[in-house]
């Protein structure tokens, strides 16, 4: 299979996302040419550090690069104000400079919260992310998106701010829990879903290989999300326009991450999965797409073995009402009005401006009752 290399064209703020089999190990080489001087301060979180943390210290040691690490406590609840300030304080003892390159080595989580600190150390230093599950290899490693969720909600403080290098070791997916991998393929499936028809039957055909450790196959998923969320980046780093396609299934899944404690309950790829069917059911409600679309992407996640509908979360959840408010503090609110990314289709979503509430109320109300 050997390294794909997809560009990430921002001008004086382009970068290459790296992917193949293989790559922790050459990381100490490929980071090596950013270095001013030979040292990196590596921030990962306590389960990726059980598993790879050795294997990357030996890489870089291997170019003669020193590394500090600091590893954090695993999960969502990581991602919030103490722990990033605790990063921050770690980075600042470590004597970062403006200069030096810190290094996001873990999952979703990790990414954010060390992106978010890289951007406001020293007014910004540079970072790479070595993105370790599936979800930060499709997802958040790419497009300098940082933050940290706050009591009032999801990525609510953050920052744009775009990595200098994306190193996505395919091999290192292999030690993913399978809930893990498939929490990541939530977001794979949305690249299809709201852009690529072909994508998606690709999958059809080729996601539960996939799930079951097809590493040619992990490959071809990983690039082909990273290049369609790299162009989408690059029409529209900021999210005034375009990007926005990117949140399909979001504005459902913050609010049931809200509602769950962004805990064990549900991981953000379980939350896209079920919003992307939601947004579809919603699509369909609305009279925008025919009925076999949403019916074909609940089959397509049920064959994958993935949380489908609001029913396959375990334990209370409020009521619809609540939801509904819960989604009004999301991000993709403007001017007080609810914004979805619904779908004419597959491979055919759209920014829906001014979605009425009582359709979006009455879709959370049905999927509730199926609960009892």
């Amino acid at each position: 299979m050997g390294m794909d290399v997809v560009p990430v064209a921002l001008g004086a703020r382009s970068y290459e996302v790296r992917i193949g089999a293989g790559l922790l190990g050459r990381a100490g080489a490929e980071i090596a040419p950013l270095l001013r001087r030979k040292r990196v301060a590596v921030v990962t979180d306590e389960t990726v550090a059980a598993h790879h943390l050795a294997a990357l210290e030996a890489a870089l040691a291997a170019e003669g690069i020193g590394m500090t690490a600091l590893a954090l406590p695993p999960g969502e609840g990581t991602k919030g104000w103490p722990e990033f300030a605790r990063c921050v304080e770690w980075l600042l003892e470590q004597k970062v400079e403006r200069r030096d390159v810190v290094v996001a080595f873990g999952g979703g989580v990790v990414g954010d919260l060390v992106g978010f600190a890289s951007a406001v150390l020293r007014r910004g230093v540079r970072f790479v992310q070595i993105p370790t599950t599936l979800l930060a290899q499709v997802d958040s490693s790419v497009g300098g998106k940082t933050g940290i969720n706050t009591a009032q909600g999801k990525n609510l403080v953050g920052a744009f701010h775009q990595p200098s290098l994306v190193l996505a070791d395919i091999a290192v997916l292999d030690s993913l829990p399978t809930r893990d991998f498939l929490a990541g393929y939530g977001e794979v499936v949305k690249y299809g879903l709201l852009g690529d028809a072909a994508f998606f039957d690709w999958l059809e055909t080729h996601g539960p290989a996939m799930a079951a450790g097809d590493g040619a196959g992990r490959h071809h998923a990983v690039l082909r999300s990273v290049q369609m969320k790299a162009d989408i980046v690059a029409r529209d780093e900021t999210e005034e326009g375009d990007r926005a396609l990117l949140n399909l299934g979001h504005t459902f899944c913050h609010a049931l991450e809200k509602a769950t404690g962004y805990g064990d309950r549900l991981l953000h790829g379980e939350g896209v999965a079920i919003g992307c069917a939601l947004a579809f059911e919603l699509s369909q409600r609305l009279g925008l797409c025919a009925q076999e679309a949403p019916s074909r992407v609940r089959a397509h996640l049920r064959a994958m073995g993935m949380k489908v509908d609001i029913a396959d979360i375990p334990g209370d959840l409020p009521g619809a009402e609540a939801l509904l408010a819960l989604m009004a503090q999301d991000k993709k609110v403007i001017d007080g009005k609810l914004r979805f990314i619904l779908a004419r289709g597959i491979g055919q979503a759209f920014v829906a401006e001014d979605v009425p509430g009582d359709a979006v109320l009455g879709l959370l109300t049905d999927a509730l009752a199926q609960r009892r």
